[in-house]
């Protein structure tokens, strides 16, 4: 069976998307559906290549079960817009990096994560970077419910079982 390919993608790779990387495959273990999938997580930006998520974000993450200290940051590269599946962007600012850099294709692949929530009314998951503890919770509330809505949305298209 040939896997689910899903990228996150935010801007440096150290906040939101290692988080919802991390969140989303805690998601796919608890359903069992790890072996359906292939995940990882990049930036669009190459400021922190090779480190690892932000401490306020693993903290915030580990308070929830999910581990991140494992992922490094890396940046997005033209082979992943070809390998993945779903190239999903935290915010539209990243949304049109992508897109800009995405041959015409592989464009139907490039989406915001938080269209899997229609139920936030909100379209971008917020850098927390700059802000205090409360931001990165936002940020786990966000990307737990985008990764909920994501599985269900691929369950209704028969994608996933």
């Amino acid at each position: 069976m040939r896997k689910i390919k899903v990228l996150f993608v935010c801007m440096g790779n150290i906040c939101r998307s290692p988080t919802a990387e991390g969140v989303f495959n805690t998601l796919l273990m608890t359903r069992r559906l790890t072996d359906a999938f292939e995940v990882d997580s990049a930036g669009t930006h190459a400021y922190h290549v090779g480190d690892a998520p932000d401490l306020r974000s693993q903290k915030a993450a580990r308070g929830r079960g999910v581990e991140l200290k494992h992922l490094k940051a890396r940046k997005v590269t033209q082979n992943d817009f070809e390998v993945f599946d779903y190239v999903l962007a935290m915010d539209e600012e990243n949304q049109a990096i992508l897109s800009e850099n995405c041959p015409d294709k592989f464009q139907h692949k490039v989406r915001l994560f938080l269209e899997y929530a229609p139920h936030l009314k909100q379209r971008e998951v917020p850098d927390p970077y700059y802000g205090g503890a409360y931001g990165f919770e936002r940020v786990l509330d966000m990307v737990e419910a985008a990764s909920e809505g994501f599985i269900e949305a691929l369950q209704r298209e028969g994608i996933i079982s």
